[in-house]
């Protein structure tokens, strides 16, 4: 090794309390909170995270609109949770019903499982990525002449209890995206092969992104995401000088710049946390489920999915709100996130859609 490589090994190399050696420290992120703007994008974010069943959220905007980076800070916002040690699926204890084969059978044999702290993390999937490398693999032989379940894990494995991020989404396979959409919205991956089949645990916020000018996702593929936003670059002047400030701000010091928001990303992380603890009690009334109704059929959406979604939207935003109740004012909010990409369009129709129809059938349930 030359004495160049030496050196550079000793600067990025340091020591911690206990003596070990560990590469460069790494860069704080971006704080959730310090992002200007795009309040629609973060609240879809918000809400799949409180209730990841959810189904996802569909991110649509030009390149260098924050989109991968409030992705990432989301994430690092996120308190630490509870998963089983040694587990390849990082199975949430507290829930028996969704664990692995594996922990189930610990479970059985020990009556409680080993537990460890881990961080929620952002999984990328790359659009080349083949329905196994997604999945999972069965190994057939083995099934076959030794009666034994091996199974390889794919990515919705690593994804179980993190975020799925899937840049270019629009470039992806549809049948890829399918599977992805299935296993959000039932929180298990299923693979079968020749008769044999594995399940496991596959709960996880799924986010799409995608920039409109390289092709769209097929309208069936569409309606299945819960949430969608369209994003685009600050319009006012005083906007957009912020955005520059706190940019160059947090490149030269990135620990001191996430210092100065810990107070409003403690806010928030605790905000989402009681959320998460909420959300089960959450009542709907009769009158949130006309609502639901009533506002489907006033912008003429296919089939029941966007009621569907449409309360489960407004459940998980009461939860964030601190009520105990969905109200028209939840509806409100989480509507445009739920139904603007559901709307039907004739061919080459553009331009905003109409909500007043909405806005006079929640104004007069207030």
């Amino acid at each position: 090794m030359n004495v160049w490589l030496i050196e550079k090994v000793k600067r990025c190399t340091e020591k911690d309390e206990k003596g070990a050696v560990s590469f460069m420290k790494r860069k704080a992120v971006y704080p959730f909170t310090a992002i200007v703007g795009q309040e629609e994008m973060k609240l879809a974010l918000i809400l799949n995270v409180i209730n990841p069943s959810l189904g996802g959220v569909l991110i649509k905007g030009e390149k260098g609109t924050a989109k991968s980076t409030a992705v990432r800070a989301l994430a690092a916002l996120l308190p630490a949770m509870k998963a089983a040690s040694d587990c390849r699926y990082h199975c949430d204890p507290a829930n028996p019903n969704l664990l692995c084969d594996d922990c189930r059978e610990k479970l059985r044999a020990a009556g409680e499982l080993p537990q460890e702290d881990i961080t929620m993390r952002v999984i990328e999937l790359p659009v080349s990525a083949t329905e196994d490398r997604v999945v999972g693999t069965l190994d057939i032989e083995a099934a076959i002449q030794q009666g034994k379940k091996r199974f390889e894990p794919g990515i919705l494995a690593d994804a179980n209890r993190n975020i799925l991020y899937v840049d270019e989404i629009n470039l992806l396979e549809d049948h890829i995206v399918d599977i992805l959409l299935d296993s959000a919205a039932m929180g298990v991956n299923t693979v079968e092969r020749e008769g044999i089949s594995y399940a496991h645990p596959a709960r996880f916020v799924l986010v799409g992104t995608m920039n409109p000018e390289e092709g769209d996702i097929r309208p069936q593929l569409l309606d299945r995401f819960a949430l969608s936003v369209t994003v685009a670059g600050e319009a006012a002047p005083e906007t957009r000088v912020e955005v520059i400030r706190r940019r160059i701000a947090y490149e030269r010091d990135p620990d001191a710049f996430a210092a100065a928001y810990a107070g409003e990303q403690e806010q928030l992380r605790v905000q989402i946390t009681e959320a998460r603890d909420r959300i089960a009690s959450v009542e709907v009334p009769d009158a949130a489920l006309d609502l639901a109704a009533q506002i489907s059929l006033a912008l003429g959406v296919d089939g029941h999915r966007a009621d569907i979604t449409l309360i489960k939207a407004g459940i998980a935003h009461a939860a964030l709100m601190g009520r105990t109740t969905v109200t028209a004012e939840d509806l409100q909010r989480v509507s445009r996130l739920v139904l603007a990409h559901r709307l039907r369009r004739r061919p080459f129709e553009e331009g905003a859609a109409d909500w007043s129809a909405v806005d006079a059938i929640l104004s007069g349930a207030a």
